[in-house]
């Protein structure tokens, strides 16, 4: 598969957008694709493990590959932050 059309399906915009506070409470980001989730799982998450992000994690690389929706991963982040204890604005 060539590699713009991963990369299309990591940066497709999500139907709605997930606002969280990853870093401090009260200070929120936005997580809009399932690229930005990736890595905000990956390098920002407040936890180092649990079923909820596993899922997560094995569900956008399903979407790299074409196999899962952006929206199947926002629903499995959206999971793995109410695991981890975040504060959703969503």
């Amino acid at each position: 598969m060539p590699q713009d059309q991963s990369e299309a399906r990591m940066q497709a915009p999500w139907s709605k957008p997930v606002v969280l506070a990853l870093e401090e409470p009260g200070q929120y980001v936005t997580i809009d694709n399932t690229q930005a989730a990736s890595w905000a799982m990956i390098e920002d998450w407040p936890t180092e493990d649990g079923s909820a992000l596993d899922q997560a994690l094995l569900i956008c690389a399903d979407v790299i590959k074409g196999k899962r929706t952006g929206e199947d991963a926002r629903k499995a982040f959206i999971a793995a932050a109410v695991e981890a204890g975040l504060d959703i604005k969503a």
